[in-house]
């Protein structure tokens, strides 16, 4: 069998995947993807690029694209319908999403998966393999070695990597086969999505929307040019089932179908997110179910919680133990994100109940019903913005860093996502944050005395109005990592070195003088 070596072996070419292998480019970690089928999926699947995912993406430089490719901003709508062709009952913003919001320098976007992918794999060069499954694991001290079958050529080959980053869905061949359970509800329904066209002008065009809720189930534009997705329960005897009569019958007019697909909806989180030198990230660490759209965006920030900690093990200027903080920060986010999932779709429920109850106990319905939430999207903003990690990879002293509720409340506390702040015409403090840590400081020329070495470390000026925001004295200055969560709040006598070293898990040897290890 051939052997290939490669610094990380990713398995899976979803969004998860796909963003990992362009965040490690940046890098320069060389990595190897591998996909079991045979091209990127055709299908829509997730339907919305959150504030924080575009902020990823902005980094990646990729966020222009993704945006080109997306709705305009007021399809960031969600609408309730008795049926798609009756009016609303009741209708809410997707915040982040309808509009900018002041808590960020982008905007998210309404977006199919199937349009998301191909702008993330141009992204990055490194090697991507198609129809080539992961058949066999094994693990010792140097790394993994990943015994692999292309299903199109009918070889088998052996992939020796340091580390293995697995990516490969819900149902991931990977985490089954390390044993690691999951906890959670597990699979909720059975569910089809149907790709169809028809023309729905006259009752969408001038009431758009990212998401139709009726009874007939969800509905959903699929491109700016055109095209739909179906999301319903699966129906007994699904394979016999006439789906053209079916979608025509619930829309009331004629429907073309071109796909349909059967899925599961899942609802669980893995018990580990690590074993050795493999990682679980995306669905294969947690699948959320699809309501509010939180799965796709919290993998994708687990890939960019991960991907940084990985370069500086394996580019040195990190210790192993680095790694021991992707689980602490990211399972409890991953725990958070279902219970609102869940929640999600309860409230969801929720307001189709409070129609149905209206609809039986008058004889004229109401126009409205009212919704069970705020004007904000399922309330997630706090979940979206506020997510404080805790872990040794954070030196938050006695501050036990504190999640936001469903509202986002800025903050730079040591553990939280470092807020938008502007530094220049154009440019956020979000904008400092790249392949290096950044120093943000009043006092600049102070810092820039101190050797960061063999740490990637930018020094930038941080204005003194943000300065008294941000808790930071004249001298002092605020570290933050390069997935943008502040790491530590250091005055003026503070050693970066010292603050690198403890963040980073990097030991020194040999007293003064001796090397970094």
């Amino acid at each position: 069998m051939d052997r290939v070596d490669v610094s990380v072996l990713i398995v899976g070419a979803g969004p998860v995947g796909l963003t990992a292998r362009a965040l490690l480019e940046r890098w320069g970690v060389r990595t190897l993807l591998v996909e079991r089928h045979g091209e990127l999926s055709p299908f829509p699947r997730a339907r919305l690029v959150n504030v924080r995912s575009m902020e990823i993406f902005r980094q990646l430089g990729t966020d222009a694209a993704v945006t080109a490719r997306a709705f305009a901003p007021e399809y960031g709508r969600i609408r309730f319908r008795d049926s798609l062709r009756d009016d609303d009952f009741a209708t809410a913003a997707m915040v982040g999403i309808n509009a900018p919001v002041p808590e960020s320098p982008v905007v998210g976007a309404v977006t199919s998966q199937d349009r998301l992918e191909p702008v993330l794999l141009d992204a990055a060069d490194t090697p991507v393999r198609f129809g080539v499954e992961l058949v066999g694991l094994a693990e010792d001290a140097d790394g993994v070695v990943a015994r692999l079958v292309d299903h199109r050529r009918g070889e088998e080959s052996r992939v020796l990597a340091r580390y293995l980053l697995a990516a490969d869905g819900a149902g991931s061949t990977v985490r089954e086969s390390l044993g690691i359970g999951t906890a959670g509800p597990g699979a909720m329904a059975d569910f089809t999505t149907v790709v169809f066209d028809a023309d729905l002008d006259r009752w969408c065009a001038d009431q758009p929307a990212g998401v139709y809720f009726t009874a007939h189930g969800l509905f959903a534009p699929l491109y700016p040019e055109g095209g739909w997705a179906w999301f319903r329960p699966t129906p007994e005897d699904a394979e016999h089932a006439d789906w053209a009569e079916l979608v025509s019958r619930a829309l009331g007019v004629d429907a073309e179908v071109s796909r349909v697909q059967h899925w599961v909806m899942n609802a669980f989180v893995a018990e580990r997110f690590r074993h050795g030198r493999i990682l679980l990230a995306g669905d294969a660490a947690h699948a959320i179910p699809i309501i509010g759209g939180l799965g796709m965006n919290a993998g994708i920030a687990d890939v960019h919680n991960l991907c940084w900690k990985l370069a500086g093990v394996l580019q040195g200027w990190a210790g192993p133990g680095l790694l021991d903080s992707y689980e602490p920060e990211r399972r409890p986010v991953a725990d958070r994100t279902l219970r609102q999932a869940v929640a999600n779709t309860q409230l969801m429920l929720d307001v189709q109940n409070r129609r149905r109850a209206q609809l039986r106990a008058a004889e004229a319905a109401p126009t409205r019903v009212e919704l069970p939430w705020s004007d904000r999207y399922f309330a997630q903003l706090g979940l979206v913005l506020g997510v404080a990690y805790r872990s040794g990879a954070v030196l938050a002293g006695d501050e036990i860093p504190p999640d936001s509720g469903p509202d986002y409340v800025p903050t730079a506390a040591p553990g939280h996502r470092m807020p938008h702040l502007r530094l220049a015409p154009g440019r956020s403090t979000l904008d400092a944050v790249g392949e290096w840590f950044t120093l943000l400081t009043p006092d600049p020329a102070r810092w820039e005395r101190q050797a960061a070495a063999p740490w990637p470390l930018r020094v930038e000026k941080l204005p003194t109005e943000h300065a008294r925001l941000c808790d930071v004295g004249p001298h002092g200055a605020l570290l933050v990592r390069p997935d943008g969560h502040v790491a530590a709040r250091l005055n003026g006598d503070a050693s970066v070195r010292d603050a690198l070293r403890a963040i980073t898990a990097r030991r020194e040897v040999g007293g003064p003088g001796g090397a970094d290890l």
